[in-house]
């Protein structure tokens, strides 16, 4: 605890904590075959996944729609006021709707209810009453309600909106598995991003492929010797068609020189390590570095679709492109 802290607010903050994630693991156990028919409602449609709610609920619902579009499923928010205004022209007959209310009883909602059951829009509701309107007018209802809120007097909704929260990302990330999605795709939809970066990266971005270390094994050691203080370390061994054959890294050299003073005129191929380990440039970058972590590895030879090399790639390369 800091300097000065107060234990009572500490206390209040663990309170707070522990009630709202309380309700989580109700909600947790609550749900039933209702989801399972949501989940599929959602992967059914074809169009968008609509989301509204008023208040604390429609901050909950912009949430939810943007993690529904981050993970692959077309979304928007629509204030159910402004839906009366002209903004309905969003809605198609091959939409969803989710509808946020801890009470599902509020007025402004049940103008776009309405017209959602008009355009033939399936409906789920998230809502903390399952004997209300709303509740009543979905095509699905799930569970939201919540034993008590955190903050006193229930001056706020606090646990009703963390366990909507946690209901919306329950059904973003189902829906994610069931439609495969993959984390290519999440990072296609977030190229501009650290993550995005990370997860979109891959070998051939990074790699070397000119002016390539490469010796063959009949050579002898004291050119490699060169080649490994010139090039950073690491030369791949290749036959006459340039297919992989080994590598030397300056490890090995330094081995090499605690065994034996006489090693200059030895063959390359007497030393160099047989079936190292390699990647190809379609290879995702996060990969190629966990395996050169994996096994201590400063530099990995990048073979075509065949056992050619055409490159070679550097941890530090790599790290540097932001794939780590």
């Amino acid at each position: 605890m800091s300097p000065g802290a107060k234990p009572d607010h500490v206390d209040r903050g663990r309170r707070v904590l522990a009630l709202e994630a309380e309700a989580i693991q109700a909600a947790a156990r609550g749900l039933d075959a209702s989801f399972a028919r949501a989940v599929e409602l959602l992967a059914a449609a074809r169009g968008r996944v609509i989301v509204s709610g008023v208040g604390k609920s429609g901050l909950i619902a912009r949430k939810i729609a943007a993690t529904f579009t981050s993970t692959g499923t077309p979304a928007t928010f629509l204030h159910p006021v402004d839906s009366l205004h002209g903004d309905l022209g969003i809605v198609g007959r091959d939409d969803v709707a989710v509808l946020l209310s801890k009470s599902g009883e509020s007025d402004e909602l049940f103008g776009l209810v309405d017209q959602l059951k008009r355009l033939g829009v399936p409906i789920i509701a998230l809502t903390g009453t399952q004997e209300s309107l709303l509740a009543r007018s979905a095509t699905v209802a799930l569970d939201a309600g919540v034993r008590e809120e955190a903050c006193p007097e229930t001056l706020a909704p606090t646990a009703s909106t963390a366990v909507a929260l946690a209901l919306g990302d329950a059904l973003a990330v189902t829906l994610l598995e069931v439609k495969g999605f993959r984390r290519e795709d999440f990072a296609a939809l977030h190229p501009g991003g650290t993550l995005g970066r990370k997860l979109l990266q891959r070998v051939g971005d990074v790699m070397l492929t000119t002016d390539l270390p490469t010796l063959t094994p009949d050579r002898p050691m004291r050119e490699c010797v060169v080649l490994l203080a010139e090039k950073r370390g690491t030369v791949a061994v290749v036959d006459a068609r340039g297919s992989l054959a080994g590598v030397v890294t300056a490890g090995d050299l330094t081995r090499l020189m605690e065994r034996t003073e006489a090693f200059l005129d030895r063959p390359v191929g007497e030393v160099m390590t047989k079936a190292p380990k390699s990647t190809t440039a379609d290879t995702l970058a996060g990969a190629a570095i966990a395996l050169m972590e994996r096994h201590g590895i400063m530099a990995l030879p990048v073979l075509d679709g065949g056992n050619t090399v055409v490159g070679m790639v550097h941890l530090h390369d790599l790290m540097r492109a932001g794939a780590a």
